[in-house]
C-alpha cells in the first residue's frame, strides 16, 4: 500500500507545466503555426484588408485608362418650342450667269414645330497631359503598395493576437493538467491518511486537512476548466471558425535566431515592419503628388476629333466633322497653383520627417521588446530551478512519511511549496510567451 502511494507521488507530481499530448483526448491538436495560418486565411478583418488591396488595384487600373483616347457620344432629342426660319434676302447669294439676282426674291426655309435630334461625338487623345497622367498612375501604384502594407500590418496584428490567445489557452491547459494530477495525488493521500487514522497513526484533523486540500484542488480544476472554455472560444473567433470547435494546443516552438541577436532583429525590423515601409511609401507619395501639382503649369494639348449631326432642322448640313489640336491653358490663376505647390512641398517635408521618426520608433520598440524577452527568459530559468527543487523536496518528504520518519504536515507543506512553484513557473512562462509574441511583432514577422 505504501509503495503504491509512493509510486503515485513520484509519477503524478507534475514534471512540467508544458502542455503534453493527451492520448485519451480524441479532439484536434492545434499547433501554433496551424492557428496563425488559419487566422490569416479566415479572419474577417484580414479579409477586409485584402479587399482594400483589391480595391486599390482597381483604382490603379482606372488611372491607366486615362492614357487612352476618351470617346464620348451625346444625343439631344427635343420638341421645337417655335418654328425655325432661315430667310435669304434677294441677291444675298450673288447673281446668276444671266445677271439676275440670286435668289430672285426674298426666300424663307422653315422648320415647323416638330421633334428633332442633335447627335454629337468627340474623340480626344491626351498629348501633353500624358506626363501628368503617368505621374498619377505611379501615385496609384504607391496607393496600392500602401494598401498592401496595411494588409501586412493587419496580418501581423492578428497573428500577435492569435499567439497571445494561444498562449493563454496553453497556460490554462497546463494549469488544469497540473491540478488534475494534484487531485489524483490528494485522493491517494486521503486514502492512505484515512487508513492511518483508523490505525491511530494519524489524527482525524490531519485527515480533514487532506480532504480540505482535495476540495480546494477540485475547485481550482473547475475554475481552470471554465477559463479554458472561454479562452478557446476567443481563439476560435480569431481563427474565423465556430467558437464551439473543440481542440487542444501544443507547447511553444523553440526560439528563433532573431531572439538572440539584437542587430539581426533590428535589420529585420527595418525591412519588415509595415510602419517603416508605409512611412517610406508616404514620402514617395508626397513627392509624386507635388510633381503632379507642378505639372498643372503645362498647357493641356490633345489630338481631337469632333462630329455633329443635326436631324430635323431644314437647311443645316447633316454631317459636320473636324480634326485638329485642342489647347486648354489657364495662364492667370492669381497665384493659386503656386500656393498649392508650396503646400505639397511642405507635405513632402512632413513625410520625410515622418519616415525618419517611424524608423527610430521601430528600433526603439525592437530594443525594448528584446530586453523584456531577455528578462523573461532569465526569470523562467529561475522558476524552472525552483520547481525542480520543490519537486525533489516533495519526493524526499514523501519517502520519509512512508517510513513514518516525517509528519503529514511536512508532506502537505512540501506539496504546497511545489504548487506555489508550479504557479510561479506558469506565470513566468506566460510572461515569456507574451514577450516572445511582442518581440516577433516588433521584428515584423507575419507568422
Amino acid at each position: 500500500m505504501i509503495r503504491h502511494f509512493l509510486l503515485i507521488v513520484v509519477l503524478l507530481v507534475p514534471a512540467s507545466v508544458s502542455a503534453q499530448g493527451n492520448p485519451r483526448s480524441p479532439t484536434e491538436v492545434l499547433s501554433l503555426e496551424q492557428a496563425v495560418a488559419l487566422a490569416l486565411e479566415n479572419n474577417r478583418t484580414v479579409k477586409n484588408a485584402g479587399l482594400e488591396v483589391s480595391k486599390a488595384e482597381d483604382r490603379l487600373a482606372v488611372a491607366r485608362t486615362h492614357r487612352l483616347p476618351s470617346v464620348s457620344f451625346n444625343a439631344f432629342s427635343s420638341l421645337l418650342l417655335q418654328r425655325v426660319d432661315f430667310t435669304f434676302k434677294q441677291g444675298s447669294l450673288g447673281a446668276s450667269p444671266f445677271g439676275t439676282p440670286n435668289p430672285a426674291q426674298d426666300a424663307t426655309i422653315s422648320t415647323p414645330r416638330t421633334f428633332n435630334l442633335f447627335a454629337y461625338a468627340s474623340v480626344d487623345q491626351p498629348l501633353s497631359q500624358l506626363y501628368r497622367i503617368n505621374l498619377s498612375v505611379r501615385l496609384s501604384e504607391v496607393g496600392r503598395q500602401l494598401a498592401g502594407e496595411d494588409l501586412r500590418a493587419q496580418r501581423q496584428s492578428v497573428a500577435n493576437d492569435v499567439k497571445k490567445a494561444y498562449f493563454d489557452v496553453l497556460q490554462t491547459q497546463s494549469a488544469l493538467e497540473a491540478t488534475e494530477k494534484a487531485i489524483e495525488l490528494y485522493r491517494e493521500l486521503d486514502r492512505v491518511t484515512g487508513e492511518y487514522v483508523l490505525q491511530l497513526v494519524a489524527l482525524k484533523s490531519q485527515g480533514l486537512e487532506v480532504k480540505t486540500r482535495l476540495a480546494k484542488a477540485e475547485y481550482d480544476a473547475l475554475t481552470f476548466q471554465n477559463a479554458l472554455s472561454s479562452q478557446k472560444e476567443r481563439l476560435n473567433q480569431l481563427l474565423g471558425r465556430a467558437i464551439t470547435t473543440e481542440f487542444r494546443v501544443n507547447p511553444i516552438p523553440e526560439m528563433s535566431p532573431f531572439e538572440m541577436d539584437l542587430a539581426a532583429a533590428q535589420g529585420r525590423a527595418r525591412e519588415q515592419r509595415p510602419e517603416v515601409r508605409e512611412a517610406r511609401l508616404k514620402l514617395k507619395q508626397a513627392e509624386l503628388d507635388r510633381r503632379v501639382k507642378k505639372s498643372e503649369f503645362i498647357p493641356d494639348i490633345s489630338l481631337s476629333y469632333r462630329f455633329i449631326s443635326p436631324f430635323g432642322i431644314e437647311f443645316l448640313p447633316k454631317n459636320i466633322s473636324a480634326a485638329g489640336l485642342f489647347l486648354s491653358w489657364e495662364p492667370f490663376d492669381w497665384g493659386r497653383k503656386r500656393r498649392e505647390l508650396a503646400e505639397k512641398a511642405k507635405t513632402q517635408k512632413q513625410a520625410d520627417n515622418g519616415a525618419e521618426d517611424a524608423e527610430a520608433l521601430v528600433l526603439l520598440d525592437v530594443n525594448t521588446r528584446f530586453r523584456k524577452l531577455q528578462e523573461a527568459r532569465a526569470l523562467l530559468r529561475i522558476n524552472e530551478l525552483n520547481q525542480e527543487t520543490d519537486r525533489e523536496k516533495l519526493r524526499v518528504t514523501s519517502n520519509r512519511y512512508s517510513q513514518k520518519a516525517a509528519l503529514l504536515d511536512d508532506v502537505l507543506q512540501a506539496q504546497a511549496g511545489l504548487a506555489q512553484s508550479n504557479n510561479q513557473y506558469r506565470q513566468a512562462l506566460a510572461t515569456f510567451w507574451t514577450a516572445k509574441a511582442d518581440f516577433e511583432r516588433a521584428v515584423g514577422e507575419d507568422q
